[in-house]
Formats: C-alpha cells, structure tokens, sequence
C-alpha cells in the first residue's frame, strides 16, 4: 500500500468523483419522474448543474489544509489516531487515547519565524507527517505538502510548512469555524515576533502565564544572544551587509515582543477561568481583559 499523500488525494479524487456523479445522476433521474408525473416537458429540465449537486468534488488545496487542521488537533489532543471520533472537548482527560501520538503536555504550539524550538509547530507536524506515513517517504510527502499550500516564491518544504502555520493557518482556521475559533492564537503583531496557538478546551488560569513565561521570555533571549553575535559579526567586519539586515530584523522582533510583553503580564495576573457554555466569542474577549479591567489585544483579532 502507497504511504504517498499524493496517492492517498489521487484515491480521495476518484472516490469523490464517483459519488459525485452518482448522486447528481440519481438526483437528474428524480428530476425526470417528477417531470413525467406533472407533464412538465418543455417547461423545466432534468439536468442538473454541478454547483446544485449536494456533495463536493475533491479539492486539492482544500484536502491538504485539512489535514494540516486535523494534525494539529491530534498535537493538542482533541483527536487522536488511536480513537475515532473527538478525543477530547473538555472534560477528564484519558491519556490511554492517545499512544501513536502523544499530544503536548503544555497545551502550546509556538510559531516562529525560525526554527527556535525543539517542539515548535512545524517540528510537531513534521513529526505527525513521519508517524503516518513513514520515514521513507517523508520528504517527498512533506514537498507535496508544500507545494500545495499555494505558498509563492522559493524556499524549502519546511520553510514553506512554516510560513503557511505563521500567516496562513489561523485565518483558514476562522474561516472553518466561522470565526469562532477553538485553536486560539497569541500574536505579538505584524513582525512575527512570536506567535503561539493554544486549545481552548484545555484552557486553564495558568495558560497565558505558562506561554509568556516558558516560550516567549525564552524566544526573548535567544533573540538577544543573536543580537549580541551579529553585532559581534559587524565589529569584526564578518559578512557586514547581510549581518546588519538580519540585526535590524531580530532588534524589530525584540521591541514588539518587549511591549507585547507590557500587555500580556497585566493580563497574567488577572488569571482567568473560562466557561465554555458561554462561546467562543465571549471567552476570547474574556481572557485579554487585564487586573486593571482594561482590554488587551494579546490573541490575534478573529
């Protein structure tokens, strides 16, 4: 058996395709008999157009956003590729779901411009897309990913994978759930000085806290280690143009994270709970209100 996402689509295409004329067949016979029984021959006909038909046809680009969706809910734990279904919308969490993948402990997927982290988001699902489909055909799985993502300009699979989670992801994402997003996104603004997705159903008082604290002061530093060396690179004459617009980058990085920073620690100590039976809406304007009552735009507008 192919473990090519390629061969897996080719197979979704035709199956769909099959049902789809199946059913736009049935639909244009029923079309006929009603046709036949009220003597409306001339006056209507029984063909029906594509659009009318009640199921889609396989649709490249639509199938591999979905997959990434649905890999990036397996990493939080709301299903898993050992149970169908939902694994987890809240509730008691059963780790004995969850075997082939096992979902993150912290409820945290980074974002990054770059690779920073060990389990950053990109790494995660590059890991997904291994687990599923094998070592052996990875590259060539993760080419077709990319190449599909309708991502424009040169670049690796991964640097693409990458770009599509930093800027693309999370609208998709709103668009599906009709703006009422169950993955949250932490943005620190237009220079992608950190971003970071959260599950809502595994919310908790100490879910702002823990991404400021254990994934953006730690980005935080690492930005100023590398600022430190470029400018080492520039005093030492050492690739000084390409040093310089790489300094100006992370220094730009470090400032939005510095004020988001400003932001996000008044918002930490209001520490506070979500109910889920209120909606999402409700709850995502919930958690951005500081201890000082004020509205903070620490998640990314939907």
């Amino acid at each position: 058996m192919s473990r090519l996402i390629s061969d897996k689509y080719k197979a979704w295409e035709q199956e769909c395709s099959s049902r789809f004329s199946r059913l736009k067949a049935n639909e244009e016979e029923l079309n006929r008999i009603f046709i036949d029984i009220y003597g409306l021959h001339g006056e209507l006909s029984p063909d029906v157009d594509d659009k009318d038909v009640t199921v889609r046809k396989a649709d490249l680009q639509r199938e591999i956003k979905s997959l990434i969706s649905y890999a990036v809910g397996c990493l939080f734990g709301r299903y898993s590729l050992d149970c169908d279904g939902i694994a987890y919308a809240g509730g008691e969490w059963d780790s004995t779901k969850y075997r082939t993948i096992i979902p993150v402990k912290d409820n945290c997927l980074p974002i990054t411009e770059e690779y920073f982290f060990e389990n950053d988001i990109v790494s995660m699902f590059v890991n997904f897309v291994r687990v599923v489909y094998g070592e052996e055909t990875l590259e060539e799985n993760l080419r077709y990913i990319a190449g599909n993502l309708g991502i424009k300009g040169n670049g690796t699979a991964r640097e693409k994978i990458r770009q599509y989670f930093l800027k693309d992801f999370f609208r998709d994402h709103c668009k599906i759930y009709q703006k009422r997003p169950i993955y949250w996104l932490f943005d620190t603004g237009k220079k992608n000085g950190f971003k970071a997705l959260v599950y809502i159903h595994r919310w908790t008082v100490n879910t702002t806290g823990d991404v400021r604290i254990d994934y953006m002061h730690k980005l935080q530093r690492l930005y100023r280690n590398e600022i430190i060396r470029l400018k080492e690179n520039i005093d030492e004459g050492e690739e000084i143009a390409k040093s310089q617009k790489r300094l100006e980058n992370i220094t730009g990085k470090l400032q939005e994270t510095e004020e988001y920073d400003a932001k996000i620690g008044i918002v930490v100590a209001a520490r506070t709970e979500i109910d889920l039976d209120d909606g999402v809406k409700v709850n995502y304007d919930k958690v951005q209100v500081g201890s000082d009552g004020k509205h903070y735009q620490i998640l990314a507008k939907i």
